[in-house]
């Protein structure tokens, strides 16, 4: 029986130590269990706080930079701070909300600048319809007075209409105003005399044809076109320096505007957005033009695209800016010759072998010394050298009108001022005359037609 017991004391230790075993593989088990779970509980502690900062980057940093890369492309939108502890549904959750977040503002930016378009396309069209009208009364009381302050007004509401004119282009407005083919130098003018310092801007005619005009659809938006970049010019360089302005002709591409200024210049960044807003872009929103608003190239640029010219800046050699408006060829017509032309434009630059020059006389091509041996003279061309000023200074003192410089609008005022008080002079000195002379009123029709290119 002793064996009976040995075994089962055997068997109650070795049951034991089962027993203990697996109690201790138990506790092992539940420590790992306990650790497994704490280490999941301080991970997803982690996890919720990265994307709680996540999300809070998202409404402080990365929406309100999405929305500033709208206007300002070179703005940088910063991404996840914490990749590695954001899983990847959650980060691709995050990036669907900045692009939602993008899409709703440039869907709002776009209603709310349409609607500000609309009120102001609105607004133009009464105020010009107004400036018009008053344009159109001091005109007529330039005829009954000869007080200079109405050409003041008159200038000064010349200004407020471009002003108006280039708000209504720019909310995609017409123009306003319906010309015929015009010729090129004189819409040259017409811009000229639209720019508050228009005495300081220089024009150069190197037209071929002086008669070269542009078609009726086109000679109103290159006058506003051109009058915003010499507004530009004349804006950005010192009072006391010159902007010139170049007419070229180049066969068979058309014609070119070249203006040059010396003013401070623009940095890569300023070219870079100038060069973009010339071009054209089929959208611009007011609120990406700056307060106050710079509407000076964006004009510009909504004139190229709606009527297929072309404008071009680069650093001037003057030290300023250089601007080129290029007309192309489809845009340009010809004057008939019964069509005359303004006073004041300047007449074409003519280079010495030009064909203007007169023939020679019988005088000039008179005796010329025979070389020794009586053989005739190897270059007979060279016989009208010689005289050739000469007839030049005598057509010049016979035809002086034919040569004259272009007068600023301040003088042509003041002569005709002038004019007619020497007139009202006499005839207070003669008495009133029985029946008004038939040319009584020929002289201000004259001057009206010459002073109001741009309207």
């Amino acid at each position: 029986m002793g064996w009976i017991v040995a075994v089962i004391a055997a068997a109650a230790a070795v049951a034991a130590a089962v027993r203990a075993q697996n109690s201790a593989r138990a506790e092992r088990i539940a420590a790992a269990r306990a650790e497994l779970a704490e280490r999941q509980a301080k991970a997803a502690e982690a996890r919720t706080a990265a994307l709680t900062d996540e999300i809070r980057q998202l409404a402080r940093e990365r929406i309100p930079a999405a929305a500033l890369a709208l206007s300002h492309p070179t703005a940088k939108v910063p991404g996840l701070r914490e990749a590695a502890d954001v899983d990847g549904g959650s980060a691709r959750l995050l990036t669907e909300a900045v692009q939602a977040a993008r899409a709703a503002v440039v869907e709002e930016r776009g209603r709310v600048d349409a609607a500000a378009r609309a009120a102001m396309r609105g607004t133009s069209a009464k105020i010009q319809s107004l400036l018009n009208q008053s344009q159109q009364l001091l005109h007529e009381l330039q005829h009954e007075y000869d007080d200079p302050r109405i050409l003041q007004l008159d200038f000064r509401n010349e200004l407020a209409l471009r002003r108006t004119q280039a708000t209504a282009v720019l909310c995609d407005a017409w123009p306003g105003l319906a010309r015929q083919n015009s010729p090129l130098v004189e819409i040259v003018l017409g811009a000229q005399s639209r720019v508050a310092g228009y005495e300081r801007i220089k024009v150069a005619n190197h037209l071929r044809d002086e008669r070269l005009a542009l078609v009726a659809r086109a000679a109103e938006p290159l006058a506003i076109a051109l009058a915003e970049v010499l507004a530009n010019a004349t804006a950005y360089s010192h009072p006391d320096t010159d902007v010139q302005v170049t007419l070229q002709q180049s066969g068979g591409r058309g014609a070119f505007l070249v203006v040059d200024d010396a003013g401070i210049g623009m940095d890569g960044d300023a070219l870079d957005r100038a060069r973009a807003l010339l071009a054209g872009p089929p959208e611009v929103l007011l609120t990406e033009l700056g307060d106050p608003p710079q509407t000076g190239f964006a004009v510009v640029g909504r004139l190229v695209l709606q009527y297929g010219f072309n404008c071009h800046i680069e650093d001037s050699p003057f030290g300023g800016m250089r601007t080129i408006l290029r007309v192309p060829a489809h845009l340009l017509t010809v004057l008939e010759d019964d069509r005359s032309l303004s006073a004041l434009a300047p007449k074409p630059v003519r280079t010495q072998a030009s064909p203007a020059v007169p023939a020679p006389t019988e005088q000039e091509t008179a005796p010329v010394p025979q070389p020794v041996g009586g053989e005739a003279p190897a270059l007979p061309s060279r016989r009208r050298r010689a005289p050739r000023p000469a007839p030049a200074r005598a057509a010049s003192v016979a035809a002086p009108d034919r040569e004259q410089v272009p007068r600023t609008p301040e003088q042509a005022g003041a002569s005709w001022a002038a004019l007619q008080q020497g007139t009202l002079n006499g005839r207070s000195v003669a008495g009133p005359p029985s029946a008004p002379a038939p040319d009584d009123h020929d002289h201000p029709d004259d001057r009206d037609d010459q002073g109001d290119d741009q309207t």
